[in-house]
């Protein structure tokens, strides 16, 4: 458990216990799932300040103290003698690592590399590509903004362009959605990068409805599943892309940094980390697994998380976050006399409630509102969608209805004070 106690006038938070830990020598062992009390029962589990309404994991997760405390055992074997890590325990421990990351993912080890972000993977993809001339690589109009100015950049350098799918919204269906992207590709589009959970507006896309039409088209796919380990279940070997990327820190509480790009058999020759390093022309692996001195710690503890993940629940919980982001998304709607922006199975942990602000948005009432949100003591993106301020919540563990009507107290009152 964890005590908060008071230390020169800033909150801290001791540490009385925490499950004990295998030695960081081998891969840990992913148990059968348990259920156990969520919400406020297993708020001990993390370091969250308990005066600060946290109904945001979809940005940067949180990390549990059992896995924080795995990844300091990593850092300090490493430190006891950095050069015999580096060099006789590292490259089996990264393969160990990324063995457990694939069971749970539906892959093959040898098919996942680490990286920092989802956005590193996107750039991995995206920077070893050649393209000619008018090409077109498609992109999705609520896509998120630094993979599509990744795109732009790229495209830029080879004097070609970006084309756009439009999501409609609010209230997609998934048929538009798929006729929207098939309608977007011409004889010209070399990639479509499709985002399998949007950012902004928090949608679960059709994903393998959407990779059948571009496959079709012998379109190749670039996934950026940022959001998607841990908010619901993933299996690459049916997802249909040529590679998928997404964060291990958000949604499966793994430490800040650890990511996966994951590419199909087929698709990894000629794929290149952003960094080049010493394994060039060693192929996919060799290339990825080492790109210089670095802290592996948040890799080699994506182990402890997924069995963190596994002990709350697993698939039970990702299916209470679920449900849990409903109600609450219903209940500030309710408060707030607007609307939520989807429901249905497009939606997940994570949605979307219009704010009443009487006026058409733009992006300096967003930040005002933001801004606000946080000096009231939680944070709660707010994104302009089809001319409308939307709020976007968060469901996770930690998390209870409770939360629900107190963001919508606090959204009420910022809005008010927006308006006057």
């Amino acid at each position: 458990m964890v005590v908060w106690q008071k230390s020169a006038g800033v909150k801290q938070a001791r540490v009385l216990n925490c499950p004990a830990l295998r030695s960081p020598r081998t891969a840990p062992t992913i148990r059968a799932m348990t259920t156990l009390p969520l919400g406020r029962a297993v708020r001990h589990e993390w370091r969250l300040d308990p005066d600060f309404l946290t109904v945001n994991h979809g940005s940067f997760g949180a990390t549990p103290l059992c896995v924080l405390a795995e990844q300091q055992a990593w850092r300090d074997r490493m430190e006891t003698q950095p050069s015999r890590f580096m060099r006789a325990v590292l490259p089996g421990a990264l393969r160990a690592a990324a063995d457990t990351l694939a069971t749970f993912i539906g892959a093959e080890g040898k098919d996942i590399a680490f990286v920092d972000n989802a956005t590193g993977g996107c750039n991995a993809v995206l920077r070893s590509l050649h393209l000619a001339v008018d090409d077109e690589v498609l992109v999705l109009d609520q896509g998120y903004g630094a993979v599509r100015k990744t795109v732009r950049f790229v495209a830029e350098r080879f004097g070609a362009r970006v084309t756009e799918a439009v999501i409609p919204f609010p209230n997609p269906t998934e048929d538009a959605i798929v006729d929207n992207i098939a309608a977007a590709l011409t004889r010209r589009t070399r990639l479509a990068v499709i985002d399998h959970i949007t950012s902004g507006s928090a949608l679960i896309l059709p994903l393998a409805r959407i990779t059948a039409v571009l496959r079709a088209a012998g379109v190749p796919v670039l996934v950026d599943g940022a959001h998607g380990p841990g908010q619901i279940t993933l299996d690459m070997r049916t997802i249909g892309a040529n590679w998928y990327t997404g964060n291990g820190h958000k949604w499966l509480c793994a430490p800040k940094g650890c990511a996966f790009l994951w590419a199909s058999p087929d698709s990894q020759d000629g794929l290149h980390p952003t960094i080049i390093s010493h394994g060039l022309g060693g192929g996919f692996l060799a290339e990825f697994d080492w790109t210089g001195t670095r802290d592996f710690s948040p890799f080699l503890s994506i182990g402890a998380a997924i069995a963190f993940h596994q002990r709350l629940g697993g698939e039970a919980m990702r299916a209470r976050n679920i449900a849990l982001a409903a109600e609450g998304a219903a209940l500030i709607a309710q408060r707030l006399n607007t609307e939520t922006a989807a429901d249905g199975p497009m939606t997940g942990a994570m949605r979307l409630v219009r704010l009443p602000l009487g006026r058409p948005a733009d992006d300096a009432v967003s930040m005002a509102a933001r801004q606000r949100l946080l000096e009231a003591g939680t944070d709660a993106p707010t994104h302009v969608l089809a001319g409308a301020l939307w709020l976007r919540l968060s469901a996770f563990a930690y998390n209870e209805s409770e939360d629900y009507a107190r963001l919508g107290e606090i959204a009420a009152r910022v809005m008010r004070e927006i308006a006057a």
